[in-house]
């Protein structure tokens, strides 16, 4: 099991949970295995061709997965993907 952890702004996405399990062994999956359990998150994670969208950032533990395997990094069983919408202002 990988836990992700939902930021505060998705949250109503997925009826109020911090944290949801499921399987998988890359973010890739993980993110998949969650779209199928909360398909609101899909339009919010990914742009019309598939690709994270640019605003949101992606951490497996505290190591960001664009400087790793993008979505192919792999996540260790019990370990933690954080989803981090980027933050702008000034």
């Amino acid at each position: 099991m990988i836990t992700v952890r939902i930021p505060s702004a998705m949250r109503g996405l997925t009826d109020g949970a911090a944290h949801v399990e499921v399987e998988g062994m890359t973010v890739r999956e993980a993110l998949d295995a969650l779209v199928v359990r909360h398909p609101a998150l899909g339009a919010r994670l990914f742009d019309d061709q598939g690709k994270v969208r640019r605003f949101v950032n992606l951490y497996v533990g505290e190591d960001d997965i664009r400087f790793s395997e993008g979505l192919d990094t792999a996540v260790p069983e019990g370990g933690t993907l954080s989803i981090l919408p980027a933050v702008a202002g000034g």
